[in-house]
């Protein structure tokens, strides 16, 4: 496979020798999550919506797995389920071996809009489940400092979260979510609101967490290249029935840098994605538009 640019791209079948060994050492690590077999059903006055069905997939400790998917393929519905806030219809999903009921202080979850409590500071805010399980003020506010300093904002402790940028506002809430010591971070498309180069930066955060923090990651986001910079895996839902269409290793080494987006591997990963996910043209429904411009007003 080549490209205009003379670049030559491995197929995905080529790169299995490059992640083979790579991956064969993170299988080894324990299953953190095991989704078996999992659907959800929504019932409707027009009749059952299959939001998910038959979902399976594990995820290792210290992984980094990211889940796309074309929009109302039921992304949000399974990290809803993950984080104990909806229920399976049938099947299970299982948290270090034990069957996910409800919220629990063992999964953090970060959301895309600003979820910080707006009464209440930076520092407090990161202290707010420490206190909730029981933690004195005292160690609860050394231990949010810590996490501040984590994230970057430790001269921002006795702000109030209006006073952050959107950005600022994501690092405190990852700070609070990883507060609790949490065995998996849950993030629903948490830079989707950020502009650009803000989004970027947060990726470099995230990934620099990751590397420090014993923590193990699923990531729900709709941009492919976000996907393939931060992650180990990939996984693909496919939509109509949702269902895990494909799992795909990513070749892209680490430490990751924003050189990788026009490496071989990484391109070649986003190919196979964009084949998965996007329709060919010639498949896709044409949008017929009432012209309301003058004849010979042509832009094309």
């Amino acid at each position: 496979m080549n490209t205009s640019s003379g670049i030559h791209l491995p197929s995905y079948t080529e790169q299995s020798e490059l992640v083979k060994n790579r991956f064969d050492q993170l299988k080894q690590r324990p299953k953190v999550l095991e989704v078996k077999s999992a659907s959800r059903v929504f019932s409707t006055p027009k009749g059952d919506v299959h939001a998910l069905d038959n979902i399976s997939f594990n995820v290792h400790r210290r992984e980094f797995i990211s889940v796309i998917g074309q929009s109302g393929c039921g992304k949000s519905t399974l990290i809803r389920i993950l984080a104990g806030l909806e229920s399976v219809t049938s099947g299970q999903v299982l948290l270090d071996g034990k069957q996910i009921d409800g919220p629990g202080p063992d999964r953090g979850m970060v959301f895309q809009g600003y979820t910080l409590f707006p009464w209440l500071t930076v520092k407090k805010n990161v202290m707010f489940g420490m206190k909730m399980r029981g933690e004195s003020g005292t160690s609860a506010e050394s231990e949010a400092m810590q996490w501040l300093d984590i994230v970057g904002l430790t001269r921002f402790a006795n702000a109030y979260p209006h006073e952050l940028s959107g950005g600022m506002k994501q690092r405190v809430a990852i700070a609070r979510a990883l507060a609790n010591q949490p065995r998996i971070l849950l993030m629903d498309e948490p830079f989707g609101a950020l502009d650009a180069q803000t989004r970027a930066q947060m990726q470099a955060y995230l990934l620099e967490i990751w590397k420090n923090v014993d923590v193990t990651v699923l990531f729900i986001t709709h941009d492919l290249d976000e996907a393939i910079y931060l992650s180990d895996r990939v996984l693909v839902l496919g939509a109509n029935p949702s269902c895990v269409q494909e799992v795909i290793e990513v070749p892209v080494p680490h430490p990751r840098g924003p050189e990788q987006f026009i490496s071989p591997e990484f391109l070649s990963v986003k190919q196979r994605l964009e084949e998965l996910i996007y329709k060919p043209a010639s498949e896709q429904k044409r949008v017929v538009i009432p012209r309301m411009t003058a004849v010979g007003d042509d832009v094309y």
